[in-house]
């Protein structure tokens, strides 16, 4: 689920802004009940609900329906606010309890919604699907009738009620449209070429694999700007007018490279951190099921785990799933558009959009051939349409889980993955046989002559070509150098023959892990959580290297000089080093750009340190002046000069006082924490960050504040599945008041794992809550 929006926030305003008395009481008194009994109408036979110490449930039932009965009845019990936020904001109906501020979004939320063949939708994912998903919303359902006379704390607040779900809710596609990319970057380069030149657009924003800017198709960029994508942003989802963010590590190694002799697989996923946490940890277990990890708390099955033949993980693979089409409009009827050289209508859909405290509002949905019109520029004759591969059936992200959960080989596993659509996602793989694979999955539209890299007009020039067979996507088997690993890097094998997308994650983490692994060792759980939370940045040292080869330093800016150059390159949250670097890395990149780049864009383009590296390392005139390195140098010493005086004023006079987690810090508030009252229930006190956007501990986000990371942790050991280990923030529960609605946030912050039980056995050791879900 998305980190739920400010706008939402705006529930409380509809809310008495009087104190309400003894609200923590309120809280406690409608907990959801997690031990004892509870009848459930519709189960077969009782179900065993185990909460381990660390709030993860371990649900034993006898057959799949009572299983998936039990994780939506469960999943509510946690997350029920969280929940039914999830639905509104998937079926378009936020505005309801958010007012008029979130009508964009739900009109935006009613063009992506699915509109076609259900059981073509439904059998996708996998032959039960269907009826894994009515089980699971009768689950939900259930907990919401037995919560009906004691709502959690939230509903009671914001004067809301939870509404019935259908199967229909888990297919989602707002959700899913988060995770896919790249129309974001294809009008950021439209934008920077018409403005700056294709030349220099290239050079800012280069694809890998290389193709041109200059080389692709051109017509109709006029006018193209930030405000076409006004309605998808409106949503808050990563769709963000910038290069794509860091994301997730992935590695897993032979027993070649274990102490144990057997398979280890590490992953961490990284979306934005939010209060509830997006993931969600449950064990599953019943005939066929025995599989444990995480997911997201409004979908059945486990995402990211292991079952008891086979371990898996992911990290986004960045390949293209969306198009930008500049369609023409008919000047004598605007709701028709020119495909091949006729007028075709627009298909228009009106639906009226309900707004609390207002009239409703009427919503007129247009679609073309390739999809929603998101934009339309009426003086132009335009409307701009996205192509995606949301409107193609078994694209809910995530829900090709349910076949993926029950995986017990690696043909098993690669046959899983052909129905794996949505995100896009590198999965790496072991069994307990000793093996280990990585497999790219994901639906990826074929352009035959176009790269995909700009908007591109809607006559019929540039069409998809169905899609890439899921088994031509790369993957590898038990590799000679004994492991595999990713981190949203381009991760094309040499001479592979199909363009996947060209807008990856720097390589700095995946080189990293490549480094530490490729130097061998008989790894252990242990080493493997201090890699996960590593913050050595390769850019940082890179930086710094540059940066001892600058002349002309003042005698009082060599000290300086000097402290950065022995300085490590690690950005622990206690170093002080690590803080000037990040205030003298921020001011960097625009202080090397400005020479070519309008003062607009440098806050849009001057953060991909990459690019500054390039320049640094090879200065030329026309970034540098006509003595290159002379004024490459003069630059990097007045930029830290600068950042020196903004250190002091920050973090005081005393540099040995100075510390990078003063700066660098991630704060989980709820959105119904406003006023002193409810702070104190919803909100969490921030916590110190080391690392950045280049570290393996991924944390980053506007300013120096930490919004994105990995909030969920796995290690899995398959020599033994309950060694593994898994770190999960700021709790399982999104109750306040609840034991697990932050009792992790400390384990996370210092970088420690709790066990992820797998046997009977000792789930039963370390059970704290026993409850039965009986018929």
């Amino acid at each position: 689920m998305k980190r739920l929006l400010p706008l939402i926030a705006l529930a409380v305003g509809l809310i008495s802004a009087a104190p309400v008395p003894d609200l923590a009481t309120r809280t406690r008194a409608v907990l959801a009940k997690t031990s004892g009994t509870i009848q459930i109408p519709g189960l077969r036979h009782p179900v065993t609900v185990l909460r381990d110490r660390w709030g993860v449930p371990h649900i034993f039932a006898e057959t799949q329906d009572d299983l998936f009965l039990a994780q939506g009845f469960v999943a509510a019990q946690d997350r029920l606010w969280q929940l039914e936020i999830w639905r509104r904001t998937g079926e378009g109906r936020l505005a309801e309890i958010a007012g008029p501020e979130a009508v964009e979004r739900d009109r935006f939320a009613r063009l992506l919604r699915y509109r076609g063949d259900l059981a073509a939708e439904y059998a996708s994912y996998a032959p039960d699907a269907k009826r894994i998903l009515e089980a699971f919303v009768r689950g939900v359902n259930a907990a919401i009738a037995a919560s009906r006379d004691r709502l959690p704390i939230e509903f009671q607040l914001a004067g809301v009620r939870p509404e019935p779900w259908t199967p229909e809710v888990c297919l989602n596609r707002l959700a899913a449209f988060g995770m896919t990319i790249n129309s974001s970057q294809e009008v950021l380069r439209a934008k920077l070429g018409t403005d700056l030149g294709w030349q220099l657009a290239d050079e800012l924003m280069p694809a890998e694999p290389r193709r041109p800017l200059q080389a692709q198709p051109h017509a109709g960029l006029e006018g193209v700007d930030e405000k076409i994508l006004s309605l998808p942003r409106s949503t808050n989802v990563p769709l963000h007018f910038q290069a794509a963010a860091n994301g997730s590590n992935n590695w897993v190694v032979d027993g070649t490279l274990s102490a144990t002799g057997r398979p280890l697989l590490a992953n961490d996923p990284h979306r934005e951190l939010s209060l509830p946490s997006l993931r969600y940890l449950v064990h599953l277990v019943a005939p066929g099921w025995n599989v444990i990890g995480a997911g997201e708390p409004a979908l059945p099955g486990v995402a990211a785990g292991h079952n008891d033949r086979a371990a898996f993980g992911f990290t986004i693979a960045m390949i293209d799933q969306q198009d930008l089409y500049v369609e023409e409009t008919n000047t004598a009827n605007p709701d028709e558009v020119r495909f091949q050289r006729r007028w075709e209508p627009m298909r228009v859909v009106r639906e009226s959009i309900a707004v609390k405290g207002r009239e409703p509002v009427a919503a007129e949905l247009k679609f073309t051939r390739h999809g929603p019109v998101i934009h339309e520029d009426r003086e132009r004759h335009r409307a701009y349409v996205l192509r995606w591969v949301g409107s193609e059936p078994g694209t809910a992200g995530y829900l090709a889980s349910l076949s993926l959960d029950r995986a017990r080989n690696w043909p098993d596993f690669r046959k899983a993955l052909e129905r794996w659509k949505v995100p896009s996602e590198n999965l790496v793989y072991a069994d307990v046989d000793g093996n280990i694979g990585w497999q790219v999955a994901g639906l990826t539209p074929v352009r035959k002559g176009w790269a995909g890299l700009l908007p591109v007009p809607g006559a019929g020039e540039y069409e998809w070509q169905g899609f890439l067979p899921a088994a031509e996507l790369p993957s590898a088997f038990n590799p000679a150098r004994h492991f595999l690993a990713t981190a949203n890097n381009d991760i094309l094998p040499p001479g592979y023959p199909h363009e996947l997308g060209y807008d990856w994650g720097d390589p700095a983490r995946a080189l990293r892990i490549a480094e530490v692994l490729g130097a061998g060792g008989k790894f252990t759980v242990a080493n493997f959580e201090r890699l996960q939370y590593e913050e050595v940045s390769p850019v940082a040292r890179a930086l710094v290297k540059i940066l001892g080869e600058a002349r002309g330093a003042s005698p009082e800016l060599r000290p300086w000089v000097d402290r950065l150059t022995r300085w490590d390159g690690i950005l622990a949250k206690g170093s002080a080093a690590a803080a000037l670097y990040e205030i003298w890395a921020a001011k960097l990149g625009p202080a090397v750009l400005k020479a070519r780049v309008p003062e607009k864009w440098l806050p849009i383009v001057a953060g991909r340190l990459e690019q500054v590296i390039a320049l640094l390392r090879d200065p030329k005139p026309e970034w540098f002046g006509q003595d290159p390195r002379a004024g490459r140098d003069a630059l990097l010493l007045q930029s830290l000069e600068a950042a020196i005086a903004e250190a002091k004023k920050r973090l005081g006079p005393d540099p040995a006082k100075w510390r990078w987690g003063t700066l660098h810090t991630a704060t989980f508030r709820h959105v119904l924490g406003t006023g002193p009252e409810r702070q104190a229930l919803f909100n969490l006190p921030p916590v110190e960050r080391g690392g950045d956007g280049y570290t393996l501990n991924v944390g980053e986000g506007p300013g120096f504040s930490v919004t994105h990371g990995a909030s969920f942790r796995e290690i899995l050991d398959l020599g033994n599945w309950d060694r593994s280990v898994a770190t999960s923030v700021p709790g399982q529960s999104g109750q306040p008041g609840s034991l697990h609605y932050a009792d992790l946030l400390l384990l996370w912050a210092e970088g420690k794992y709790f066990p992820l039980l797998y046997s009977r056995k000792k789930i039963e050791e370390a059970a704290t809550e026993r409850l039965v879900l009986a018929p």
